[in-house]
């Protein structure tokens, strides 16, 4: 269920040189926990779009199954959309890219839509760099199913069962580099300041584009000492089975820079340790990066900022020369040339 957004707006509102004001980016009201990072990042998106000066409907929002695919919902409400089935997203966009490579492609994910179910797809979709940008709105659990361990969850960490999760977390940065993603980053959904300007940069990259956005959730994931949520506790929830009680948070946000580690305080009062990269990293240099998010995984720190970038790199479109032309607009002739021009092409291969 959604709710519209009254439709009358202040007649001074700041606007872009489209002439939109942000009003145009925003979408639906949200319906996600008060309180859960994923609503800070589709605000981050909504910025992102409306400084680019990005009309709305030259974007394409992607996504999956999962309480992160539910947020296209939430911005961009005059662009395209298509909600795919759990963890097809890639393949999705991957198709409607190569049918219509005017438009701007924006996937988003969860950790649960990609790490584990959509693996197969993300890995496919870094290989072949896709002209994406893929963010993926990472809590380290299955909100929609009630708080289990994703494949992203720490090593150790406790799960809303009471159980401590014996497998290592999967690091999608450090995965998608070596795959030869061409544009890698990592924040906090708290964190605007650092996350505006990586989705613009994000955006404008030619080439597939990964941002993993760490979203605590503020409902499900109970884990003392995690660091992608809150140690949750839910009132009564024992004495009173059938209430399904999620009292207001307020948004956690952060503003830090690069000189030292910023140890971030949830609600309960756990502790996420946030690292950003200093400017004078090169963000080029593939085989400092992965040693860095490797020494940072084993100082239970989570590296932020610009991890790696390929600026030569050869997005799908162009490596395999697809028509510039969308193809629901090429004509008959053009579909169709001919048997002759049919048998010219086949006898090159014979």
């Amino acid at each position: 269920m959604s709710y519209l957004k009254p439709k009358f707006a202040h007649p001074r509102l700041p606007k872009n040189d489209l002439g939109y004001t942000k009003k145009e980016y925003e979408g639906v009201i949200s319906t996600l926990c008060a309180g859960c990072g994923h609503d800070s990042i589709s605000a981050s998106i909504v910025d992102a779009c409306f400084e680019l000066d990005i009309a709305p409907h030259r974007v394409a929002k992607m996504s999956g199954i999962g309480c992160s695919s539910k947020t296209p919902a939430y911005f961009l409400r005059n662009s395209h959309g298509f909600n795919s089935v759990h963890g097809r997203m890639p393949s999705v966009t991957t198709g409607a890219n190569l049918a219509n490579r005017s438009l701007i492609y924006i996937g988003v994910s969860g950790d649960g839509d990609t790490a584990s179910i959509g693996m197969g797809q993300f890995i496919h979709a870094v290989r072949r760099n896709v002209n994406m940008t893929y963010i993926v709105m990472n809590n380290g659990c299955y909100g929609l199913t009630k708080g289990q361990d994703s494949a992203t969850a720490d090593k150790g960490s406790i799960s809303k069962s009471g159980d401590a999760n014996s497998f290592e977390g999967i690091d999608l940065c450090a995965l998608a580099i070596e795959l030869g993603a061409t544009y890698v980053a990592q924040s906090f959904s708290g964190d605007k300041e650092q996350l505006v300007p990586l989705i613009k940069a994000a955006i404008t990259h030619n080439g597939f584009s990964l941002i993993n956005v760490i979203s605590p959730c503020v409902t499900f994931n109970n884990n003392p000492g995690s660091t992608k949520s809150y140690d949750y506790v839910r009132a009564h929830n024992e004495a009173l089975s059938k209430i399904d009680f999620v009292p207001v948070k307020e948004e956690i946000v952060t503003t830090y820079d690069h000189t030292s580690v910023n140890v971030l305080e949830m609600h309960d009062g756990s502790l996420i340790k946030l690292q950003k990269i200093s400017p004078e990293w090169d963000p080029n240099d593939k085989l400092s990066i992965v040693t860095a998010l490797h020494n940072a995984r084993a100082n239970h720190q989570i590296l932020t900022g610009l991890l790696y970038i390929d600026n030569d790199s050869v997005e799908l479109n162009d490596l395999i020369n697809t028509t510039e032309t969308p193809l629901n607009t090429l004509n008959y002739d053009v579909l169709c040339p001919g048997s002759e021009v049919l048998r010219e092409f086949v006898g090159r291969y014979a």
